[in-house]
Parts: C-alpha cells; structure tokens; sequence
C-alpha cells in the first residue's frame, strides 16, 4: 500500500512523470497493432506465394500496400505519444 501512495503522491506533485508514462503507453499500444498486422499480412504473403508463384507482382503490390498502411498507423501513434510528451 506504502507504495501505491507513493506513486500517487509523485504524479500529483510533478506532471512530467505522468505525461512520460502516458506517452510510452501510448507508443507501446499503438507499436503493438500495427506489428501483429505487418506480421500476419507477410505471413499470409508468403503463403500465397507458395502456392501460386505466378502471381508474384499482384501479391507483392498488395502487401506493400497494407504493410504501407498498418505502419502508418504506428507513426500516427508516435506522433501522439510525442504530443503527450511535449505539447500537453
């Protein structure tokens, strides 16, 4: 319980270690979609690859594509967590 208080007692005296902890959440979270995204489309890639080979060009634009889009998703996580950081 002595530490519980304690750790209450610092986010109310200083606000910089409660925007430090609210933006690793953040980038943490947000780093942890995209990658389980990224890695099942590549997976999935792969495998279809493996059984049609011929339709390499099709299945390569497709994945950068959604790789493309899952990583922006990561980026607009960093950008949050770098708002909480310097801006609020």
């Amino acid at each position: 319980m002595d530490i519980l208080l304690s750790i209450l007692f610092l986010f109310t005296e200083n606000t910089d270690v409660g925007k430090a902890i609210g933006a690793g959440i953040a980038m943490g979270l947000g780093g942890i979609g995209p990658a389980i995204a990224i890695g099942m489309l590549v997976g999935k890639a792969m495998e279809a690859l493996g059984r049609n080979p011929e339709a390499r060009a099709s299945i390569q634009t497709n994945m950068i594509l959604g790789v493309a889009f899952a990583e922006a998703i990561g980026i607009y996580a960093l950008l949050t967590a770098l708002i909480i950081a310097f801006v609020i």
